[in-house]
């Protein structure tokens, strides 16, 4: 487990892929969460896994990151 002290582009670096992250990054008109699964970091980007795309986000975009833990269990319809 990587320690959520660390400056949001180290704790990309260090995170395993699968972990379950929320990244906060600038887009255009302002910021935007990106909630899912980490699959990869390289020096320059992330990807994360959402429920609906996989989002490539710059690292030099991104302000804040930290580890989620996993969604709660879907509630069984009556």
């Amino acid at each position: 487990m990587t320690p959520p002290h660390l400056p949001p582009r180290q704790f990309l670096l260090t995170a395993e892929p699968g972990t379950r992250v929320v990244v906060r990054y600038r887009i255009d008109d302002g910021l935007t969460d990106a909630l899912g699964y980490l699959l990869d970091t390289s020096e320059s980007s992330c990807t994360v896994r959402t429920r609906t795309s996989d989002v490539e986000i710059p690292l030099a975009m991104v302000i804040a990151a930290k580890m989620v833990p996993p969604p709660p269990p879907r509630r069984k319809r009556p």
